[in-house]
């Protein structure tokens, strides 16, 4: 190790939560002048930030662990896993330390013991920067630009995750992040809009909105008012969302549960205010896998909701995800599911075969679905949805819709429209956009379609 610098390489796993949680302890290394680096072979240490939701997140953290321990050999552990050290050691006995999601001291305390911090007066205290990323594993790289305002983003510069909360109140059967990251935990209202402001600042254009349970926002804090600007704000979903969509950026809405006040976000999104984009979770449509699955919000009104959120919002685009072999699961009920996808007509959905979790209370249910069962429902509800998706985009062929780019290379541009999410969702490749810029936004006119992604030339050219 070099006397006159520490330097730390970083895996960041897992969902956009986690990946905050990686922009934060790394935005902390930065402010104690320690220099991130890009490979195993330039690191004194390694920070490896977990991921322990289902089985195979488990599996994908145990081996990147194992790999950062043998290319490196001094590896420090945090994350969702760490919660469950007791699997970490039985599989890599020599990792240095290990934490919890959120536990950003012990990560840091971790780090101070292996490579004391120098303290530089003259350094500024944030040096950090944006750099790109492109897979759930992230090697994360060393900074491109200054921006002490807001911190280390992993994320493309023009757009940003906006962790509202931590953890959830809800103890869904099929789930074990209350164990690993809590009960609900809001961030004051004015918090997350100073944070929301200096993003926007500083070239963001999209503001993605996450937590656990973003309908619950501010609940624990009994929808507390606070000073912002001038005037005051509730910390709750409706207000942040309307004061969001003051910021001039796009305003995304991720894992929103389906509370009656959701409806009230509807009317704004056909203002302009935010996005018209919901990412709701549904995970079925039976009520009674929605009862064994103790799902927040369960009615047998959701199709009506659904249908009265597109003639409020025409041009709403719904992405969800469901569960198919649930245990006890019926084909008549997987049926109804199918049905459900008919009658709702969601735009993007994601879908997962029933995966017993350890810990889960799930796994103690009757009825478990055999493996060749889910996976044959699991095909058909993807040919299904599949189908449902390329009728929809069919759609759009000919209208213009506004696009904000994300890559651009020799063969054009590849952007997303209002309808499309970073990573989760389709691309709009705009063929004649050699010109444009990441993080500009331009109006496409749609030529083709397919049932994920469009294709497009910029209105106006020919």
């Amino acid at each position: 190790m070099s006397l006159n610098t520490r330097k730390i390489g970083f895996v960041s796993l897992g969902c956009p939560k986690a990946l905050v949680d990686s922009e934060r302890i790394l935005t902390q290394l930065r402010a104690e002048g320690y220099e991130i680096v890009p490979s195993y072979d330039a690191a004194d240490v390694v920070v490896v930030n977990t991921c322990g939701f289902i089985d195979a997140a488990v599996q994908e953290s145990l081996d990147a662990i194992g790999e950062a321990l043998e290319e490196n050999g001094k590896v420090i552990v945090t994350g969702c896993l760490g919660k469950r050290a007791e699997v970490i050691r039985e599989a890599h006995p020599d990792v240095l330390a290990i934490g919890g999601p959120q536990d950003y001291a012990s990560v840091m305390n971790a780090v101070h013991a292996q490579l004391p911090p120098k303290r530089d007066p003259h350094v500024d205290l944030i040096p950090s920067a944006r750099g790109s990323r492109s897979r759930a594993a992230r090697r994360v790289s060393p900074a491109s630009r200054p921006e002490a305002d807001i911190g280390v983003k992993l994320t493309p510069r023009h757009y940003a995750y906006l962790k509202i909360s931590e953890g959830c109140n809800h103890r869904c059967t099929f789930c074990i992040i209350p164990s690993m990251r809590g009960d609900l935990i809001s961030r004051p209202v004015d918090e997350v809009l100073v944070e929301a402001e200096r993003l926007v600042r500083s070239g963001v254009r999209e503001l993605l909105v996450i937590s656990q349970d973003t309908s619950a926002y501010g609940v624990d804090l009994k929808y507390a008012e606070r000073e912002w600007k001038n005037g005051r704000v509730r910390t709750r979903m409706t207000e942040l969302c309307a004061a969001l969509g003051s910021l001039g950026a796009w305003v995304r809405l991720h894992y929103v549960y389906p509370y009656p006040h959701v409806d009230e976000v509807i009317g704004l999104m056909a203002e302009g205010k935010i996005l018209p984009y919901l990412d709701i979770p549904f995970q079925h449509s039976s009520p009674r896998i929605l009862k064994l699955m103790k799902r927040p919000a369960a009615s047998a009104k959701t199709l009506d909701r659904v249908l009265a959120w597109r003639r409020a919002c025409p041009e709403i685009a719904l992405r969800s995800t469901f569960i198919v072999g649930f245990p006890g699961e019926t084909e008549a009920e997987f049926e109804e599911l199918l049905d459900f996808l008919d009658a709702a007509q969601l735009d993007r959905v994601g879908a997962f075969a029933y995966s017993p979790v350890d810990g889960a209370r799930a796994n103690e249910l009757p009825g478990a679905v055999p493996e060749e069962v889910k996976e044959e429902r699991l095909e058909r509800f993807m040919a299904k949805q599949a189908r449902i998706s390329a009728a929809r985009l069919q759609r759009k062929i000919g209208t213009t819709v506004q696009a904000l780019v994300d890559h651009v290379d020799s063969d054009g541009a590849v952007a997303r429209t209002a309808a499309d999410a970073p990573e989760i969702d389709g691309l709009l490749h705009v063929v004649d956009g050699q010109k444009l810029k990441p993080g500009q936004f331009v109006e496409v006119r749609v030529e083709r379609a397919d049932e994920h992604d469009l294709t497009g030339r910029i209105a106006g050219n020919r």
